[in-house]
C-alpha cells in the first residue's frame, strides 16, 4: 500500500491502473464517436461543459453537441492527444471549443473550469458530468483505501464540486446531465466502489433535480451498459475478460459512444423539457428496474 493518507482532502492518482484513463488514439479498435446524422440546432446558442470529453463517451456528446449548434468545453485529466481530436472535431463542426485539463476531484480544478468558461463565452447552459474511473477487484479486501476514496473523489464528489461552482451560473432554462451506469441497478461483482459512486449519482441526479427544478433548471442522467470506450480496456476490466466484452448483452455486442451521446442530447435540449430527475438506459436491451 502506498503512504498517501486518506484523511487528506484530496488524493491524486494511485498506482492501481497507471494506464487509467487510456488513450483512445491508443487502442487498435478505435470507438465509434462521430455523430450519425445531421445536426438540427437543438442546442444553438447554448455552451456546455463536458467532463471526460477527451475520448469516449464524453467525445462523442461533445462533438453531437457542437452539431447541434452549442460551443462546448472539455474537461480531461491528461490525454493532450485524445483532447485535441476533439476540440478539433468541434471546429470541424462549426463551433468553438475550449480545452480545460486537471483532476476534477480537485475542487479548485471544476472551479477554475467554470470560471473560464464564463470568461471566454459569459453563459453555461449545460453541464454533462461523464467523467469517471474504476478499479476492478475480485475481492472487496482487496480494494485499498486509497482506491476507495479515489474513486469516489473522481466519480461523484467531482460532480458535487463542478456544481456548485456551475450553479451561480445556471439560469432557468438550463440542464444538468449526469453519467451514471447499469452496474448501479444490475451489480458488478468486480466493481464494488465503482458500482457504489454509480447509485450515489442517481441519488445525487433525483435529489439535485428536487432541489433546483422549482428555478427551472432540469438535472438527468444516462446509465450506459458496456460501451467500448477506453476505460474498459486500459485497465477498467480485467484483460482476460475483454475478448468477451459486452456479449452479455441481449444485443451480443458492447455498444458505441455514438449511440449513448443521442441521450445525453435529448436530456440537454428542450426536447425532453418534461423530463428532470430520470434516467436513460442506453444499455443493449438489459432490462433493469429504474
Amino acid at each position: 500500500m502506498s503512504e498517501t493518507k486518506t484523511d487528506t482532502a484530496f488524493i491524486r492518482e494511485t498506482e492501481e491502473e497507471p494506464r487509467m484513463p487510456g488513450h483512445e488514439t491508443a487502442l487498435d479498435r478505435k470507438p465509434e464517436w462521430k455523430p450519425r446524422f445531421p445536426g438540427s440546432g437543438r442546442l444553438e446558442g447554448k455552451v456546455a461543459i463536458v467532463t471526460g470529453g477527451d475520448s469516449g463517451i464524453g467525445r462523442a456528446t461533445a462533438v453531437l453537441f457542437a452539431r447541434e449548434g452549442a460551443k462546448v468545453a472539455i474537461a480531461y485529466l491528461k490525454e493532450d492527444d485524445d483532447a485535441q481530436i476533439t476540440a478539433d472535431a468541434i471546429a470541424d463542426e462549426g463551433s468553438e471549443a475550449l480545452l480545460h485539463k486537471g483532476d476534477l476531484g480537485d475542487p479548485d480544478v471544476g472551479k477554475a473550469l467554470v470560471d473560464k468558461v464564463i470568461g471566454k463565452w459569459g453563459r453555461l447552459d449545460v453541464l454533462v458530468n461523464n467523467a469517471g474511473e474504476q478499479h476492478p477487484d475480485e475481492d472487496v479486501t482487496d480494494i485499498t483505501r486509497e482506491q476507495l476514496q479515489r474513486t469516489f473523489q473522481t466519480n461523484i464528489f467531482s460532480m458535487f464540486y463542478l456544481v456548485q461552482a456551475a450553479r451561480p451560473h445556471l439560469k432557468k432554462g438550463a440542464a444538468i446531465v449526469n453519467c451514471t451506469s447499469v452496474t448501479m441497478y444490475k451489480g458488478a461483482p468486480i466493481l464494488l466502489d465503482y458500482s457504489a459512486t454509480k447509485g450515489a449519482i442517481t441519488a445525487f441526479t433525483r435529489s439535485l433535480s428536487e432541489n433546483l427544478v422549482g428555478d427551472g433548471i432540469r438535472v438527468n442522467a444516462v446509465a450506459p451498459g458496456p460501451i467500448w470506450t477506453p476505460l474498459n480496456p486500459c485497465g477498467g476490466q480485467p484483460p482476460e475478460e475483454m475478448d468477451d466484452f459486452g456479449k452479455d448483452t441481449p444485443m451480443g455486442r458492447p455498444g458505441e459512444p455514438n449511440e449513448v451521446a443521442p441521450a445525453f442530447l435529448f436530456l440537454a435540449c428542450e426536447d425532453s423539457s418534461y423530463m428532470s430527475g430520470q434516467v436513460l438506459h442506453p444499455n443493449g436491451g438489459i432490462i433493469v428496474t429504474s
